[in-house]
């Protein structure tokens, strides 16, 4: 995920270490993709406890995947020059202590802030383990490596919200939604004696140059931008949300002018040129802020409008998980095949799950039945598995090897400001439609993703005609 440069004679290690590190490195990632999704369940109790408006719904999934998203590249090249295996401890610390501040966080802007401090140490944790591994490991255990790391990225991107419900209803020693942030003291203590213990040492690279300004110039544009959307959306388009989002874009103007002279861009310039990797960020923007916004709203749906307890809410997710999974698996048959058609078959899938839930909504209203949003969730996470991974490839088709990395980092980064801006947009739609009835709310919410879904698939043919068979 990193422009990580390699010693010229690695020091491959043992298949112990493999197995070791990569567990180190799963338990990295499945802290980060849990809290990334699980306050799509704890939002409403989370409120209802801090006594907090409906503001804090949107950002307590935008304060994390913003500071995360924003800041990745950066922590890739953090890494390269100070140490993979030394940054990855650090961001795993400053996790662990930024977790247990959100666990013990008494006011939303507390809570929020601590969401953010996790989002900037994960950004220093995520891209270390991938260029690790890529660094260390002999190529055929590379390979098995990969192999079982791709599906359980699947699985942890939806675990969030199954663990959120049960943890929430659990009120374990009557804390109750503080230990969906506490879990992960326990899980990233274990993730960090074993790291100190097996995770290899990559060489640094002091000499690498890091643009500092342009990193500064990204945080405030995506920073502005986002927060004029979500403040203009849920209370009206006055002066200060409007200001933010004009200052955002021409920061982002100053950011575009820095990359084209910097002699050391976050992003190579090449790459930037390329109209088929270009249309793929794009195109992934989309799809992962209409996800990761249709997840929010069907979980809050289920609770505010069905009625469903936390728990309730993350079995009826269940359908979701099975889709993705499905999908994914399909993904990875099929990508080298049908390469951007392949995009087009997940989004249509998506298209029908939310067209199904659509109808439903309208013909059944509240009284939806658990097979009736299954068959709806089932198509969406269809879908959704279908275009994540294919996405990904088929943006990296046209682009250079030597380049893959600094792509696929990219990627990954607007993966995360897409889940920061969906949760945020989305929600706030539903939100503000809330007062006209939950049935008004969900339909409106739902008809604005699907112009979204139809915008993505404008956007296909964009993609280049072939997929690389591993993103990674």
């Amino acid at each position: 995920m990193t422009t990580t440069q390699t010693p010229a004679t690695p020091r491959f290690v043992s298949n112990r270490t493999v197995w070791l590190t990569l567990i180190v490195v799963l338990l990295a990632d499945a802290m980060d993709l849990i809290d990334s999704t699980i306050t799509n369940i704890a939002a409403p109790s989370i409120v209802t406890d801090l006594g907090a408006d409906d503001s804090l719904i949107k950002w307590l999934g935008a304060a994390y995947a913003l500071a995360l998203g924003s800041l990745l590249v950066l922590g890739g090249r953090l890494g390269d020059r100070f140490g993979q295996r030394r940054t990855f401890l650090l961001g795993m610390t400053g996790f662990i202590l930024a977790s247990a501040a959100a666990g013990c966080a008494g006011s939303p802007g507390l809570l929020v802030a601590a969401r953010a401090l996790q989002g900037i140490f994960g950004a220093l944790l995520i891209p270390q383990g991938m260029a690790i591994m890529s660094a260390t490991f002999p190529k055929p255990m590379l390979q098995k490596a990969f192999s079982v790391f791709a599906p359980m990225l699947g699985v942890f991107a939806v675990a969030g919200p199954i663990l959120g419900g049960v943890l929430i209803d659990a009120d374990l020693f009557g804390l109750s939604w503080r230990p969906i942030f506490l879990i992960n003291v326990l899980l990233g203590g274990v993730a960090l004696v074993m790291a100190v213990r097996y995770l290899p040492a990559v060489p640094a690279h002091p000499h690498a140059r890091i643009d500092v300004l342009g990193s500064v110039l990204l945080v405030i544009a995506l920073f502005g931008v986002l927060y004029g959307l979500i403040e203009g959306s849920g209370t009206g388009w006055g002066a200060l949300s409007i200001t933010a989002i004009v200052v955002g874009v021409g920061v982002f103007a100053g950011f575009v002018w820095r990359q084209a002279r910097s002699t050391d861009p976050l992003l190579p310039r090449s790459l930037l040129a390329n109209r088929g990797f270009t249309a793929g960020l794009v195109v992934g923007l989309l799809v992962f802020a209409g996800f990761s916004g249709l997840m929010y709203v069907i979980s809050l749906f289920f609770q505010f409008g069905l009625g469903y307890s936390p728990t309730q809410t993350s079995l009826n997710l269940i359908p979701l998980t099975v889709g993705i999974m499905a999908g994914s698996g399909v993904a990875a048959a099929l990508i080298v095949k049908l390469a951007r058609r392949l995009v087009v078959l997940g989004l249509v899938a998506v298209l029908a799950g939310v067209a199904v839930l659509l109808v439903l909504v309208q013909t059944v209203g509240l009284d939806i039945t658990w097979w009736q949003s299954a068959i709806a969730t089932l198509l969406m996470g269809l879908g959704a598995g279908i275009c994540f991974s294919s996405i990904f490839n088929t943006a990296l088709g046209d682009v250079d090897p030597e380049e893959a990395g600094s792509a696929s980092g990219s990627l990954s980064a607007v993966q995360q400001v897409a889940n920061g801006i969906g949760s945020a947009l989305v929600t706030s739609v539903f939100l503000a439609q809330l007062p006209h009835g939950d049935i008004s709310a969900v339909t409106v919410t739902l008809v604005v993703l699907l112009g979204l879904i139809g915008a993505c698939l404008l956007a296909v043919p964009l993609l280049p005609t072939r997929a690389v068979a591993d993103v990674d």
